[in-house]
Parts: structure tokens; sequence; C-alpha cells
């Protein structure tokens, strides 16, 4: 039994320092063994520390290492002794920031009567209020979540799978302004995403946020048998994001991680940066022993939309010219002209989306030689000679809701079996933001795709309508190789076949030649 003396010190100990607060006074509950006392491990203590020397913790986690009780535990300590604490929690379902904020109810119940400065005196499912004026709340993720309140404390838990969670980040940084905090934590969800820039930026000191990694080995009692056995039945992508913190191995990209790893190792500078924009990288001049064909994504024409072209080496695939860049219709039809023109006036494939069409028109108007056409409705490769006498035929490549998941997978394809080389930091980009969102494979919000798609497109015409036009020439040549090889093998033993001669055939020739001569006069006129 303590003297008041003595909990009067024991307060303020626990006041001043919330490792000691949780090391003597929280109880959690354990799935086996009840509500036990909660000892904290020495990342959880240097955890507790950061979030009192720094405003701002964004924390990379594996799972299963209690981030998020030792999160629900310091914010329990904040409402018990400071007044008018205003914390709100938000997660990817409403249910699992519910779920912390029970946590943090139930280790305010059950701390000692005499240490519970502040009773609870609002008590909701997923809110509650003390008498000192402090509060929690779980939120939604709507767009409007937060942005009225003024805090004191937020806690993003897995913020890496909250969805818009950049757009809920500008709405509610303001709230913060007086001095608030943030703990955001996550294990990692791919790259692109606001969790995973706000990490790197933390990393790069970029940001006012404080980094912290915690893999699945920073827990004392894992070892690598705990690891084998752990990993026993989990894929590499579940493994990386579960357990080693790794974002260019989580997450679920079109692209396999270890294609992504591949190309990244090929990444190189280019020879020149050329263009009005200097967007146009150059990686190989033009060779005349190699075939060429460009293919190009034209911008939709919103200021956030970027147009791209590719130029491909046929033999090998190999992409030895890029352009990335915002620019107006009439100089990115120039610079697709003078480029085929630069690569030998190679195939010129464009997508004729709307603004796509008119790009097509003014390359027809600048007489480029080689176009891209194909029959309607059918992608059947017709050259531009063939297609100006076809009713049927147009120009340039349709990418519709048919066919981009055919020239997607066409691509994946290409690249998961190293068909295709590229060089470029500006492909590789968008290879690892180019994601499964819900069945289908799109760029992450706020990223873009317009190198992927006119690799895509490239891909496909290569693979298709090349190769069958390739195939079909061919067989028009063996057709009649055949035909002229059967005419010269007639068999002449056969009376009737052409060359057919016998011995009572030539002896009557020759009898009727020796008439000929003998009696000319008479076979005259």
């Amino acid at each position: 039994m303590l003297t008041k003396k003595e909990i009067v010190s024991e307060i303020l100990k626990a006041g001043k320092d919330p490792n000691y607060f949780i090391n003597n006074y929280v109880k959690i509950s354990h799935p086996i063994d009840g509500l036990i006392p909660f000892k904290t491990y020495d990342f959880q203590a240097q955890l507790l520390h950061d979030f009192n020397d720094y405003r701002f913790n964004v924390i990379l986690k594996a799972r299963q290492l209690g981030i998020s009780t030792i999160t629900a535990a310091y914010a329990a300590w904040l409402m018990m002794f400071y007044r008018d604490k205003n914390i709100i929690v938000m997660a990817t379902k409403f249910g699992t920031a519910g779920n912390l904020v029970k946590k943090v109810k139930a280790i305010i119940k059950t701390l000692p009567d005499w240490i519970q400065v502040a009773d609870i005196s609002v008590d909701n499912r997923s809110s509650f209020e003390l008498s000192n004026g402090s509060a929690i709340k779980a939120i939604s993720t709507s767009g409007d979540a937060g942005r009225s309140e003024a805090l004191s404390l937020l806690i993003v838990d897995e913020a890496a799978h909250v969805e818009n969670m950049g757009d809920l980040w500008t709405g509610l940084y303001p709230t913060l302004s007086t001095g608030g905090r943030c703990i955001a934590l996550s294990s990692p969800n791919g790259v692109g995403n606001w969790f995973h820039k706000t990490y790197a930026e933390a990393e790069a000191n970029e940001n006012d946020f404080y980094p912290t990694e915690l893999k699945w080995d920073r827990h004392p009692d894992r070892d690598q048998e705990w690891f084998k056995k752990e990993t026993r039945n989990m894929s590499r992508r579940q493994i990386a994001q579960e357990l080693e913190c790794n974002f260019n191995t989580s997450g679920e990209t079109v692209f396999h991680p270890d294609d992504i790893d591949r190309v990244r190792a090929t990444v190189q500078d280019p020879k020149y940066r050329t263009g009005m924009d200097r967007n146009l990288w150059i990686w190989e001049e033009y060779k005349p022993a190699n075939t060429y064909m460009i293919s190009a994504d034209v911008a939709r024409g919103d200021a956030t939309d970027y147009s791209a072209f590719l130029v491909f080496k046929l033999e090998t695939m190999e992409i030895v010219a890029e352009y990335h860049g915002k620019i107006t219709i009439d100089f990115f039809s120039d610079l697709l002209f003078n480029t085929g023109k630069e690569y030998n006036n190679c195939l010129l494939v464009v997508e004729n989306n709307s603004v796509g069409f008119a790009v097509l028109e003014k390359l027809r108007e600048k007489e480029y030689p080689n176009l891209y056409h194909s029959i309607k409705s059918t992608h059947e490769y017709v050259d531009s000679i063939q297609a100006q006498h076809m009713g049927n035929a147009i120009a340039g490549f349709s990418t519709t809701n048919k066919t981009r998941p055919l020239i997607i997978a066409k691509l994946e394809e290409f690249i998961r079996n190293k068909l295709i080389i590229t060089y470029s930091r500006r492909m590789l980009s968008e290879m690892t933001t180019f994601i499964w969102n819900n069945g289908k494979p799109q760029a992450q919000r706020s990223y873009h795709d317009d190198l992927i798609m006119s690799c895509a497109i490239g891909c496909w015409v290569r693979d298709t309508a090349l190769v069958a036009n390739k195939q079909e020439i061919e067989f028009s040549k063996a057709t009649l190789a055949a035909a002229f090889k059967t005419s010269s093998e007639f068999n002449a033993t056969i009376p009737g076949q052409i060359g057919y001669k016998s011995t009572e055939f030539s002896d009557k020739m020759n009898e009727h030649e020796s008439q000929v001569k003998e009696f000319f006069w008479l076979y005259k006129g």
C-alpha cells in the first residue's frame, strides 16, 4: 500500500516518462496468457523516445512486432497526463482504427485506480473522452476526414494501405499546425504511394518525418529457424511485405519484382539528351544493318498528361531511343516525323485515340512514307501502299477495352522472358508504379503509364502484326517456289506429260522429217 507521498511521486514519474508508465502500470491482453504486464522490448522503448523527441514519425515495420500496441500505450499516456489532447486514429478500415481505440481504452481501464488522474466521462464504441478534456476517436478515410479538427496527435495505422492517403494528408496537415504530432506506421505496399514517398523523403532528410525501420529480426525471440518456419508457405511478395520491409518486392505490381530488379540492373544514362525540351533520350544512333520501329502514345491533351514514343531495334527488341514529355501536337508530330526519318523511314505506330488522329493527320500531310495501318476491327497489318486502296484500312493502333489487356499481357510476357532490353530509368519508374487495381492493370494514382503503353503497343505489333505479315510473305514465296519446282519435275516417261518421248514416237518423227526433206514441194503453202 503506497503512501500519499509515494503516490504523488509515482504519478509524477509516470507523467514525465511514458516508458516508466508503460513498464510499471500498463497491462495488455495476451491471446494465451490473458491480461499481462506490458514489458517493452528495446526497440519499443526507443520508439517511445522518438514519439516524444520528434513531432512526425514514420515507421516501416514487419508484422507482429507490437508497434500498434506500443502506439496505443503512448496515446493512453498522453491522454491520461495531459489536458485537452485530441487524438484521431485512421486506418485502412474504420473497424481497424476502432480496434486501436479499444486498445487505448482497455489500457486506461486496467490501470490502478490511484494512478487514474482522469476518468472516462464519455464512452462510445469507436471513441471516448476523459474528464480532463482529452479525447480519442476513430475516423473513416472519407475525403473530409478530420479536416475540422484541431489535432494533438494523428495516428495512421497501416498507412501504406490507406487509399488516397496523399489527398487525406493534404487535408489533415493543417490541423496539426498548432503543434500536433503524427505517427504513421505500416508494412510496405509497393512504391509510389504516400507512405513510400514519405518514408523515402524522410530518409533523405527532405521532410519533417523521422524514419524508423523495424524488420522481423528486431524482435529478440526471432531467429533464422523462426523465419524458415514462418515463411514456409508464404510467397516472395508476402515475405517482402510482411517481414522484410522491402518496398520494391512488396505491392501488387503487374511486373514481377525479379523482373523489375533485372531491368534496374540495365539502367544507364543516354548517350544524348536532345529535342526542344531535352526529353528525347538516345542510347544508339541509326545503323544501316538494322531495322527499326517507333511506337507512340499521344497525350490526351490535359496539362498533367505526357506524350511518349520508343524506338525499337527489331532484331533484338532493344529500345535505342525514347521520348517522354509534355509537348503540343504540332511539335510532337514534327518530332515523330524527324525521328522516323532519322531511323530510315522506319515503321511508325501511333495510337489513334482522339488526339492521336490529329497527330496521324499531320504526319500524312508531311507525307511520312511508312505509317502503321490495320484492317478495321481485326488489327491485321497492311502497309501504307496497300492501305491507300482499301476502304476498311485505318491508320494507327486502336487501344480499346478489348485490346488494352492483350497488349499489356504481351509486354509482361516480353519482360518476363527477357525478350526486350530497356536502359531507361523513366521506364523503370513506370514499371514500379504499374499495379493491379481491382483486377485492372494501371498506373498508381498520381503516376503515369505513357512509356508502358508505348512499349506494350510496340511489343504487340512486333509479335503479332509484323510476325504474321512476315509469315504470310514467306508462305507466298514458298508456294511459288513449290510451283516452279513441281513444273520442272514432270515425269517425262509418261505419255501426255511434258517432255515425254518414246522410241516409236521418235521413229515416226524421224520418218516424218525425212519425208519433209524429200518431198518438201508437197508441204509448201
